[in-house]
């Protein structure tokens, strides 16, 4: 017997809340494998979708304290503060400070839907978000790109290629308007089975609950109207 669950997944490597969402869900999984019933076999696949943070983020990156202070009004201390607390609540030690730049994440993203062809979409987000935030590295780096992509199944001049294709950052730019426009205005998001979503780094339970809700139902075919 196969309990199959589908996920699919809308976030940012540079959004420091969806390292925490995506670390949350894969702990889930982990759980729900580990106590499911003798003979059953939980399955569960995921695709991500794009979602820019700011397509406007310039190519030499900008100060993350001077975005953050500018667009919130206030410095981000206690912001870092909290999202570092709910990070370790995750096994994640994060440290705010190690990442001083935002850098744009299109090529990043390039990278991660064409990875659907390997089978290592899901890794590969989590690679790129950690080596932002675990490692401060600058994910718009073509050396860093291509040392993290070369993990997940491509090759050296498979990436640089890839890379070198300024129409799949437009293509990227433009599937990525499609979230905000279908109500999709913060991430990480997720999507199980095509029938039902929450929004944000929730909290244990939460995607507990999300995952046995999401074993016991069939999956709604995406040309369903859902």
């Amino acid at each position: 017997m196969a309990n199959q669950a589908h996920i699919d997944i809308f976030s940012d490597p540079v959004c420091p809340w969806c390292l925490v969402g995506l670390t949350r869900l894969n702990n889930a999984i982990e759980r729900a494998k580990a106590g499911a019933e003798k003979g059953v076999t939980l399955e569960v696949d995921i695709t991500h979708h794009p979602f820019l943070l700011d397509a406007r983020t310039p190519d030499e990156g900008e100060d993350v304290v001077e975005m953050l202070q500018r667009k919130y009004g206030r410095a981000p201390d206690e912001m870092f503060r909290q999202l570092e607390k709910e990070a370790k609540k995750s096994g994640l030690d994060l440290d705010m400070g190690k990442q001083k730049r935002r850098n744009p994440s299109q090529r990043a993203l390039v990278l991660i839907m064409a990875a659907a062809e390997k089978g290592t979409q899901h890794e590969l987000a989590l690679a790129y978000s950690h080596a932002c935030y675990s490692q401060g590295l600058n994910i718009n780096d073509d050396e860093v790109l291509i040392s993290i992509a070369l993990r997940y199944g491509f090759e050296n001049d498979e990436v640089a290629s890839i890379l070198a294709n300024k129409k799949l950052v437009a293509a990227i730019e433009q599937n990525a308007r499609w979230a905000p426009q279908a109500g999709i205005t913060g991430v990480p998001y997720f999507i199980f089975n095509n029938q039902f979503a929450f929004s944000g780094a929730q909290s244990d339970e939460a995607f507990d609950q999300a995952l046995q809700r999401a074993f016991a139902m069939e999956r709604v075919p995406e040309d369903a109207g859902i």
